[in-house]
């Protein structure tokens, strides 16, 4: 078979060439358990070439979950990108050893990714269009300084790539498609915890189980972009990661500091995630 090259992209291709490339990916043959869980080992091991044929084997379904999302605003072919997306993430968080087929675990993924674009799209197309450009140079400065700096960017280093002000870097991040489970969040109620973030509760509990350790990964990865101690503010504050929620006057005998030198570095905590592009990290759990 001809070999051919996966992108989480195929928009740009005519009606014809996306017929050309259900053919293709119809000639692929699909995987036994056993195979699954080999790949997955070899994976985890950091072997391209198996994630590569995890993700070929596994391309048909991907077509047939975004065949269900049609009539909304989006291509099958943008549908098809989308839900690849989500099917190349899925194949880097597998774990073989819950005892699940791969595909179990990678719809909710693939569904995640379609479901997001459509929102995104929605709100997008309602933005004029010198915001939208902003916007996405906005996120690809971002791209290019977490390279760079080998961490998330703050606001104000994503503004000196950019080479517009502050205040004009932030109000791009500000009307890019954010985590409504990050607004919630970082509410200032302070009713709102992680527990909330949980999917169907028809869903299977392995399922269940598997997305909520994955958001623990990606919830601590996103938070590292704020200081140790408003980490732990935060963590205090909302009852994160099996701190006990806790209210100001509380921390004040924990951190030995005033409520309202507390609430200062808490404000100013939630405002740089809230500026941060990263909290994109999360607005894939919320659909």
């Amino acid at each position: 078979m001809r070999h051919f090259r996966i992108s989480p992209s195929i928009t740009n291709r005519k009606t014809d060439s996306l017929e050309r490339y259900l053919n293709e990916i119809g000639k692929i043959d699909l995987l036994s358990p056993e195979e699954e869980i080999e790949l997955a080992k070899r994976i985890s091991a950091g072997d391209r070439a198996a994630a590569d044929k995890l993700i070929r084997a596994n391309l048909r379904f991907v077509v047939s979950v975004a065949k269900g999302y049609q009539d909304n605003g989006l291509r099958l072919s943008d549908l098809i990108s989308e839900g690849n997306r989500g099917l190349i993430k899925a194949s880097g968080r597998f774990d073989e050893t819950k005892g699940f087929k791969f595909i179990s675990f990678a719809v909710w993924w693939i569904r995640q990714s379609i479901m997001a674009s459509i929102s995104d799209n929605r709100r997008m197309v309602r933005l004029p269009g010198n915001q939208v450009v902003g916007i996405t140079k906005a996120y690809r400065a971002a791209e290019v300084l977490e390279q760079r700096l080998g961490r998330f960017p703050t606001a104000e280093e994503i503004a000196e790539e950019m080479g517009v002000s502050d205040e004009q870097a932030i109000d791009f991040l500000s009307h890019a498609p954010m985590s409504q489970s990050l607004d919630a969040l970082l509410s200032e109620d302070g009713e709102t915890t992680v527990k909330d973030l949980i999917p169907n509760e028809n869903a299977p509990a392995a399922d269940h189980q598997l997305w909520q350790e994955s958001l623990a990964v990606d919830m601590r990865r996103y938070l590292t972009i704020v200081p140790e101690r408003e980490r732990k503010i935060i963590y205090h504050y909302y009852g994160l990661f099996g701190y006990p929620k806790t209210t100001l006057d509380d921390m004040v005998f924990i951190f030995k500091l005033s409520k309202e030198r507390i609430r200062q570095l808490k404000d100013k905590a939630i405002k740089t995630l809230q500026r941060s592009p990263k909290s994109a990290l999360l607005r894939e759990y919320l659909y």
